[in-house]
Formats: structure tokens, sequence, C-alpha cells
């Protein structure tokens, strides 16, 4: 039931001029915050809630400062200033459920006090769920009643709340925990449309600012999935994002050797040509052709600090593997073979990784080349590729469908074989010595 005093006062502020709904926002919001959350946890008629929750998202996006009326509300009341939105992303509606995580999104990103625990876990995990459940299948329709502009529109509401939250700088620290960096990275993986795109590349740059986030970003790895974005972009917004995003990790990394690591993923997502192109297209946005230049520049620079090793290593990281003349050539693996055991064996585990977990036909024939050529150049090679689970994860290709694999898998094998047949050889004639030398 409503309260009398909730009907007068509601309807006092619906018959109002602007000026006057001005005035009673700010003398009177303690009674406005009462009523609006009293007649959305009161009525059951879901028209009516949603009418109630849109007056509430226009009074705030008018005015930021007037999320202080339930901030205010909630002290007095002794209750979180997000208890009566909450619980409303839980129901059937899908606008009214928007609506609500619209108006969650802007107390936590205008108002004084953080949302945090349970209430910040419960509000991203949402967030993720919506997301998650948008990897969107082309032309699939997966949102039951919902049309596919509809489910669209929800998705992009959903990332509009992202990044808004994002602006917080406390927000961005607590999304990374939450794993939210591989969350926007696996919906930009699935061919999302340009506006999805944009907002997810926003938040990305928003996370860039953060010198600590940079890290987890390069070990997404986000750059070459930005980079294959940009590839295809036909937007200037989404190219601006991404760029603006690649110059973020590039000024806010602070380890050099992580920097390096970044350029030369960008090197290797072919971004220096594109930046080429928009350099020579002299756009109209000022702040685009900086950051043009800028990564030219840093780009550039990199190039020329660049050894093999770094362009193979970079390479290797980036999981996306292609016949590049490293791989083939007999004095990179005869200077180079050792080095594939540094860190703990790192570029190795990532090889057997490709070998157990990809798909694609050239990045396992690539693999497994490689697996073969350390094998030939370094001499125990052979022990560490089997205590790494290698020497199976070449021999179960030896069969794939693709000739390429089978074919790179085979010299593979026959590589650590013809290790065994040397090792057995010098053991012979080293037995045959000293049975001659006993006689």
């Amino acid at each position: 039931m409503i309260s009398q005093e909730d009907m007068e006062f509601i309807k006092r502020f619906q018959l109002s001029p602007h000026e006057k709904r001005q005035l009673l926002l700010e003398k009177e919001g303690y009674m406005c915050a009462k009523t609006f959350l009293n007649l959305m946890t009161h009525i059951s008629r879901e028209q009516t809630v949603q009418f109630v929750l849109t007056m509430v998202d226009d009074i705030l996006q008018e005015n930021h400062s007037r999320v202080q009326i339930f901030f205010d509300h909630a002290r007095r009341t002794k209750t979180s200033p997000w208890s009566h939105f909450l619980p409303m992303l839980n129901r059937q509606d899908p606008f009214t459920v928007h609506q609500a995580a619209r108006i969650i999104s802007k107390l936590a990103a205008w108002g004084k006090e953080l949302m945090e625990g349970s209430d910040l876990n419960y509000y991203f995990n949402w967030i993720k769920t919506q997301l998650s459940s948008q990897k969107l299948k082309s032309g699939a329709n997966d949102s039951g009643h919902m049309s596919p502009s509809e489910s669209c529109q929800y998705v992009q509401c959903v990332a509009g709340c992202l990044q808004l939250v994002l602006r917080v700088s406390e927000f961005r620290y607590a999304w990374a925990q939450m794993d939210g960096v591989n969350c926007i990275m696996s919906v930009l993986n699935s061919k999302c449309g340009f506006q999805l795109q944009y907002q997810l590349c926003f938040c990305l740059w928003l996370l860039a600012f953060c010198p600590e986030l940079c890290h987890i970003l390069r070990t997404a790895p986000a750059v070459p999935v930005l980079a294959d974005i940009l590839q295809e972009s036909v937007k200037e917004k989404v190219t601006r994002i991404i760029l603006a995003t690649f110059r973020n990790l590039l000024e806010r990394t602070e380890e050099r050797e992580a920097r390096q690591d970044l350029a030369l993923a960008m090197l290797q997502g072919k971004v220096l040509k594109q930046l080429e192109n928009l350099q020579q297209a002299k756009a109209d946005d000022e702040d685009l052709q900086n950051d043009v230049d800028f990564l030219i520049k840093c780009l550039g620079e990199s190039v020329q600090d660049m050894s093999s090793f770094d362009e193979y290593a970079s390479e290797l990281r980036s999981g996306r593997l292609e016949w590049s003349p490293v791989h083939k050539s007999e004095k990179f693996w005869r200077e180079n073979a050792t080095r594939l055991n540094e860190s703990n064996y790192e570029l190795l585990k990532i090889l057997t990784h490709l070998l157990e977990h990809s798909q694609e036909p050239q990045v396992l024939a690539v693999a497994a080349h490689d697996i073969g050529e350390y094998v030939r150049h370094y001499p125990r090679g052979k022990r560490v590729i089997e205590q790494l689970g290698g020497k199976q994860l070449v021999m179960g290709h030896m069969h794939h469908e693709d000739q390429g694999v089978r074919y790179n898998a085979l010299l593979a094998v026959q590589k650590l074989m013809v290790h065994n047949w040397e090792y057995l050889g010098k053991q012979l004639q080293s037995g045959e010595c000293g049975g001659t030398a006993r006689s």
C-alpha cells in the first residue's frame, strides 16, 4: 500500500513546473528519496515501477549531485543506498532490470561514498554475467522474448554502466581483481558490433590509466585483440579509443621490459602499418593525430632496439604464430635455442600450451616445428620437452587432419628420435672404447 504522505508528495512533484521541482529536490530531498523508494518497493505493477525508475534516472542525469539525496536517506534510515536497487537486478522485466542498473552505476560513480564489499561484488558479478551472455553468436538470439535489437540495446546499457563506474579508480582495481579484464576480452573476441566494441575498448582505456593494471592488460593479452579490431574498424571513434589505449599502455607501464613487450605485440599485430596509413590521411581530430605521431615514434624506436629473439618471444606470447623468418633461421636456433630455458622455461611452456589448446592449424604447425628445432640444437632438449609433456603432444598431432600440422609434427618426432640415436651411438662408442681398453 502507498501511504497518503507519499501519494500527496508524488502528485505535488509531478504537477510542479521544472523550476519548482528543482526547489523540491533541494529542500525536501529526503522526502523525495523516501517516496521514490517506497513506490518502487510497494507497487507490484511493472509499468509503474518502470515509470518511477525512469523518473529517478532522469533527475540524477539532470544533476549529478542529486545522488546525495539517496545517500542522505540511507544514512538516516541506516540502510545501504544500493539496498533498494540491487534486488531489482533479479526481476524478470528487462527494462526494469537495466534501468535499475543504470541508477546503481550513477550512485556509485557520482556519490561521495564508495560501493564496497558484497554490494560491489554482487553488482560486478551481475555485469560480468550479462556481458558473458553476449558472446554474440552471429545471427543467434538467445534472449527469449527479446528481439535481437532489444538484446543489443540492453547489453550496450550494461557496458555503459561499466564505463561509468570505471571512471572511479578504486572500482578499476576491484573489476580487475574479479577477472573483469578477461570478461571484456572474451566479448571483444566474439565479433560484437562496433558500438559495443567502442564501449568495451573505452573500459580498457580507463583501466590502462593505472600502472598496476597495465600488467594485467599485457598478459590478457589485450594488444593482439585490439590490433585485430583496429585492422577491421571503419568507425573513427573505435580507432581513436584503441590508439588512446595503446598510448596509455606505453606511457603508464613503468618497467622497460614490459613496455618493450607491449611495443613488440603492437608490431606483431601490424599496428605500425595502420598508424602510417592514418598519418598519411591526416585526421581532423587533433588528439587522434597526436596519438598516431606518439605511437609511430615509440614503435619506430622499438624496431631499432629489437633483436630477433625479442621478436620471437613476443610472437610466442601473443599466441599467434606464423611462419616469420626466425622460425626457419638456422642461425637463430643455433644462437638462441638455450634461451628458451630462461624464466623457468616460460617460452617452452607457451609452445606446449599452444600444442594442447590451439585450434589453428598454422599455430600447431609452427609450434611443432619449433619444438623440433629446440631439441635439435639443445643437447638436453629431449628431456626438458618430455618433462613438459611436449613429446606426447607433438606425437598426438601426427594424425591431425591438416597436412601442414601432420608434416611438422612428424619432422619434430624424427628430430626427437634422431637425438636418441645420436645419444645411443655415443654411448655405444663409449662402451666399445672401454671394452678395448680393458682387453
